[in-house]
């Protein structure tokens, strides 16, 4: 039994070495992009906000800041529902164009955000579509780097990059290392023409591609993928017209959760979408990192209660994630100009096994909380 774990240990290790090596592929073939014109589409950004009276003006300032054509900008707020001043602060910018929009469900609804997107984007002028959350700070050319690539390569959905800042303790700059990890993964998906992810504060696509495909018909029971499941209905059909814009004038900032707690809710919101997947090329690749993980794991324990493992698979395989790892994520880093955070990378590959594997199985069962709703 343990010689057969030490080699599926071993194999997968290989094969993880495998999959994060062609992902940095992926983020090697991705274009910095140049030479772009002044947009000529008309945009609509749109931001589904529940209580977030703490953040949403300086969002709609920064919007509102943007090196864009203000004739061709369309920003429109929806209020979910919020119990505290969000829409009373929204409201403060109708004299600047600001469209507030109000949801008032009675029924009880699993997937309001997605509810929300919809109805602003039935009522929206915009060609483009871009979303972006009521807690993001952007660049003056956010939008004029986003829609100038997105014209230039005649996009029909454009993920664009998402970064923490501001950490105030090591928890927070932690999970800044692992977030630019997924985008990064994300952004190597679209590079090598196989998309799987993406997220929803930096998203863009057309208006006409998004009645095309039903809108969110199909993913509309679920809580989260209003980002990711739309990605992979276009995929389906139009996987050469989804690009990343990588560009660091393209960077929306966001802040990283500020305790255990709401990180793992988090993280079991993203994980629930992977039940709607229907790529199976991107649910093997689910499945095995997860499973390298746990293999990781098991080996781990079975070595504290002093079972005869081998420790130089266990000692090969660690070795191995962390040198494919450092090799993905430092590229990202200095895109990021967050070299430093590289010191992390050591802890960041050990807590992988753990919580990876945890939320791996509790991402997929149950509900969780989110912004005070218990959805699945």
């Amino acid at each position: 039994m343990i010689q057969i774990l030490n080699y599926l240990l071993i194999s997968f290790a290989c094969i993880y070495a495998i999959l994060v090596l062609w992902m940095r592929r992926g983020w090697t073939l991705i274009p910095v992009p140049s030479n772009l014109n002044q947009p000529t589409k008309a945009i609509s950004v749109i931001i589904a906000a529940r209580n977030e009276e703490l953040n949403i003006g300086r969002t709609i300032d920064c919007i509102l800041a943007q090196n864009y054509p203000a004739a061709l900008l369309e920003l429109i707020i929806i209020d979910d529902h919020s119990d505290d001043n969000t829409s009373l602060i929204v409201k403060k910018y109708a004299g600047k164009g600001v469209r507030l929009i109000q949801l008032n469900e009675n029924g009880r609804l699993n997937s309001y955000k997605k509810l929300a997107i919809s109805r602003a984007i039935a009522c929206c002028k915009g060609e483009i579509i871009i979303t972006t959350d009521a807690d993001c700070r952007m660049g003056p050319n956010w939008l004029a780097t986003v829609v100038g690539s997105f014209e230039k390569e005649n996009a029909y959905l454009q993920s664009s990059p998402v970064v923490y800042s501001e950490e105030k303790v090591f928890f927070e700059r932690l999970q800044t290392l692992e977030f630019l990890y997924l985008i990064g993964l994300g952004a190597a998906g679209i590079g090598n023409k196989k998309p799987t992810t993406c997220n929803g504060a930096n998203l863009a696509y057309r208006k006409d591609i998004f009645e095309q495909m039903g809108g969110f018909k199909g993913i509309d029971e679920l809580a989260s993928g209003d980002d990711e499941l739309f990605l992979h209905k276009v995929a389906e059909q139009y996987p050469d017209k989804i690009t990343f814009c990588k560009s660091k004038d393209a960077i929306v900032y966001t802040d990283a959760k500020p305790d255990l707690k709401s990180f793992i809710s988090q993280r079991r919101r993203w994980a629930s979408k992977s039940t709607k997947y229907k790529n199976k090329g991107v649910i093997a690749l689910g499945i095995s990192i997860w499973f390298f993980n746990v293999l990781i794991l098991v080996a781990l324990v079975l070595a504290f209660f002093g079972v005869n493992f081998v420790a130089w698979v266990v000692l090969f395989a660690l070795l191995l994630k962390m040198i494919v790892e450092w090799l993905f994520i430092r590229p990202l880093t200095v895109f990021a100009s967050r070299k430093e955070l590289l010191w992390y990378l050591p802890i960041l590959s050990l807590a992988h096994i753990f919580y990876l594997t945890y939320i791996g199985i509790l991402g997929n069962v149950g509900k969780y909380d989110w912004k005070g709703r218990q959805v699945k």
